[in-house]
Order: C-alpha cells, then structure tokens, then sequence
C-alpha cells in the first residue's frame, strides 16, 4: 500500500504544475492581448507621433498614423481601415470631415472606434490599458 501512495505523488505532482503552467499561459496571454495588432490614430499633433508610436511599442502594437486631412488626403484612410484592429481619435486634434469619414470607415468594416478625449499621450496610455482590461471603464 506504501508503494501505491508514491506512485501517486509524482502524478498528482504533474497534474499541479500542469495548472500552474496553464494558470500562468493564460495570465500572459492577458496581458498581451494587444500583441501583435494594429491601431489606426487619426488627427493629433505631429510633434507627439513617435512618442504615441513608442506607448503602442510598449503593448506590443503597431500604431499607424495619419494626419487627418492637413497633409495627407483624407480619402487615405478608407486604404488603411481595412488593415487595422482599431481607430483612435482623439476629439480635440481632428477635423470634422476625417472623424466622419473614420467613424463611417469603422462601421463599415466592422473596426472598434476609440474617441479619445484629447491628444495627450496618457490618454493613448489610458485606451491601450481599457483595452487590455486593466482599467475599470469607470471613470
């Protein structure tokens, strides 16, 4: 009966660390959750896109800008829409024809719509954490 018992233990042992290493997967999966996706970041101010580019980095994202209309054709980001995860705009920094297009753009395709409240750089912080859930919508 004493044999039986330790033959149990390293099963049971196997089958913990098992959940252990699935537990923890799952976890980094969470947090990586905007790995490897693309956003769209229309309007802003220029002097501000390699920093937002730099806080999509860090989450593991591809930021593509576009100007919203100052430089670029607004028609421009009907092209991109297709190929991107999501749209952040924020309010105060984008003209009322490439919101519009972006908002139609979005519906079309079936891509989220992020208004940002300005365009600030902890505010692009502030919707990539929403996004990966660490943030309560509250607030």
């Amino acid at each position: 009966m004493g044999d039986r018992r330790n033959q149990l233990k390293p099963k049971q042992k196997q089958a913990r660390d098992s959940d252990a290493r699935d537990a923890s997967s799952s976890s980094d999966a969470k947090a990586n959750k905007l790995e490897g996706r693309s956003f769209l970041y229309v309007g802003g101010r220029d002097c501000q896109v390699a920093h937002l580019r730099q806080i999509a980095s860090s989450h593991g994202a591809e930021l593509i800008h576009h100007d919203g209309g100052l430089r670029e054709a607004v028609s421009r980001i009907d092209n991109i829409l297709p190929s991107v995860d999501c749209v952040f705009c924020p309010i105060d920094c984008i003209s009322h024809d490439a919101c519009l297009r972006v908002k139609t753009g979005c519906k079309k395709w079936g891509k989220a719509f992020v208004p940002l409240r300005n365009g600030s750089k902890s505010s692009l912080e502030r919707a990539f954490l929403d996004l990966k859930g660490n943030r309560s919508h509250a607030g």
